[in-house]
C-alpha cells in the first residue's frame, strides 16, 4: 500500500525526474551529417496548396510532420527581395534588398557553403535560374549588388563550391572583361558540362562538377526542361555523398521560376513549376528516409503574387455572375513580392526545432543547431 508520505515524496521528486531524462535526451540527440536546403522562390502557402489541387500523385509536403512559419522582411524594407531573403538563410543577418552575402554595412557575411567548407564538408548549389541569380549566389558570393552577374561568376570560382547545376554560362565565358572564367573553374578541378545532365557513373571520378546548360536562365520547365530539377536533385546528392570517407555535405537546391510564375500572374506557369520543385522534394526526401543522418529543409525567400487559389467565377443563364465552387482559379493581387509569413517544413535529425514561429534569419542558426557545424571562427 502507498501512503501518503510515500505518495508525496514521488510527487516532490517527479520534477527531478523529469529534468534529469530531459538531459539524458538532449544528450543523445543525433546531430545532422548532412542538410539539403530547398528554396521554393516566391513560394508561399496557395502556390504549395496547388500541388494538392492539381498535382496528378500525392504532393511529397505531405511526408512532413515539421511544420513552421518565418517573418521575411529585410534590414530596410518590410517586404523582401530574393537576395536579401536568401542572404538571411545563408549567413544568419538581415540585410538591404538586393545585398548578397553582405551586411547593411557592406561588409562580408560568412556563409554555410563557406562555414561547411571550414569542416571538409562537401557543398553544392542547384537553381532552375543562371546559377549566379540572387538566391543561389547568396551562399558562396559577396556582392553589393545582386545584378552584378560577373562579380558573382568570379566569386564562385574562388569558393568552395563542389557541384554546381543550372544556367549562366555566359557569365563565365561571354565577359566584359574579356575574361574566360570556365578555364578557371577547369583550373580548380571542376569538370564542365553545358549540354546534359549526366549520371553518377559518368562523373565519379571527378572531385568537382559544374553544369551549366543555358547561357543565362533554364527553360520553364513547360517549355523544354523537362525534369531537370528532380534528376540534379538526386545527381547532386549522389555526387557529393560519393565519398564514403568523407561523405557529408550541404546543398541549397532552389525552385527559381514559381517566382518567375507569380511575377507574370501566370497561374499556369506557376503550379507546373512548383509541381517540379515539389518532385525535387520528393528526390530529397528519398535519399533522407534511407540515409538516417540527412536533415532536409523546405521554405521560401517570400511570396510572390499575391496568389490565391479562388472559385472560379461564372454567369448563370440571366448574365449574374457567381462562384463555382467545384472548381479552382488561380488568381493574382499584386505582380510584385507581398508580406506573408512562409512556412517552413522540416525532416530528420533536428527537424523539430523548425516549428513555430521566428524570423528567417533563425534557419541559418537551426542548421547550425542541428548539425556539428560551428560558425567558423
Amino acid at each position: 500500500m502507498i501512503t501518503k508520505t510515500t505518495l508525496l515524496t514521488i510527487l516532490l521528486m517527479t520534477p527531478f525526474l523529469c529534468t534529469s531524462q530531459n538531459v539524458e535526451i538532449k544528450q543523445e540527440l543525433v546531430k545532422a551529417k548532412n542538410v539539403i536546403l530547398l528554396i521554393g522562390d516566391g513560394t508561399g502557402l496557395s502556390q504549395i496548396s496547388s500541388a494538392f489541387y492539381f498535382k496528378k500523385t500525392n504532393p511529397h509536403y505531405a511526408r512532413f510532420k515539421h511544420i513552421g512559419l518565418i517573418k521575411t522582411s529585410s534590414s530596410k524594407q518590410a517586404i523582401t527581395d530574393s537576395a536579401a531573403g536568401a542572404t538571411a538563410f545563408a549567413s544568419g543577418v538581415k540585410t538591404y534588398n538586393g545585398a548578397v552575402g553582405i551586411a547593411d554595412d557592406s561588409t562580408e557575411v560568412k556563409t554555410l557553403v563557406e562555414i561547411a567548407s571550414l569542416h571538409n564538408i562537401k557543398t553544392g548549389v542547384i537553381a532552375t535560374s543562371s546559377i549566379q541569380h540572387a538566391t543561389p549566389a547568396s551562399f558562396y558570393a559577396h556582392v553589393i549588388n545582386r545584378g552584378l552577374y560577373e562579380d558573382i561568376s568570379a566569386d564562385m570560382v574562388v569558393s568552395d563550391i563542389d557541384f554546381l547545376a543550372g544556367g549562366g554560362k555566359s557569365f563565365f565565358n561571354k565577359r566584359k572583361d574579356g575574361k574566360n572564367l570556365l578555364v578557371e573553374l577547369e583550373t580548380k578541378g571542376f569538370a564542365i558540362d553545358t549540354l546534359a545532365l549526366g549520371t553518377l557513373s559518368e562523373i565519379q571520378k571527378h572531385s568537382k562538377m559544374a553544369y551549366l546548360l543555358a547561357d543565362e536562365h533554364m527553360k520553364p520547365t513547360a517549355k523544354g526542361r523537362d525534369d531537370f530539377l528532380p534528376k540534379a536533385t538526386e545527381l547532386g546528392i549522389q555526387f557529393l555523398n560519393k565519398d564514403t570517407n568523407n561523405s557529408n555535405f550541404f546543398i541549397m537546391i532552389e525552385g527559381s521560376q514559381i517566382d518567375w510564375g507569380g511575377h507574370a500572374n501566370n497561374a499556369d506557369y506557376l503550379i507546373s513549376e512548383l509541381i517540379d520543385f515539389d518532385n525535387a522534394i520528393g528526390k530529397a526526401l528519398d535519399f533522407a528516409e534511407k540515409d538516417g543522418n540527412t536533415l532536409v529543409i523546405v521554405t521560401a525567400d517570400h511570396e510572390t503574387g499575391g496568389f490565391t487559389l479562388a472559385s472560379t467565377i461564372k454567369k448563370d443563364g440571366d448574365g449574374k455572375s457567381y462562384s463555382d465552387y467545384n472548381e479552382i482559379t488561380g488568381t493574382f493581387s499584386t505582380s510584385g513580392h507581398s508580406a506573408t509569413l512562409i512556412p517552413v517544413f522540416a525532416f530528420g535529425p533536428g527537424a523539430e526545432a523548425f516549428s513555430g514561429v521566428y524570423e528567417n534569419t533563425e534557419i541559418f542558426y537551426k542548421i547550425l543547431d542541428a548539425t556539428n557545424w560551428n560558425n567558423g571562427n
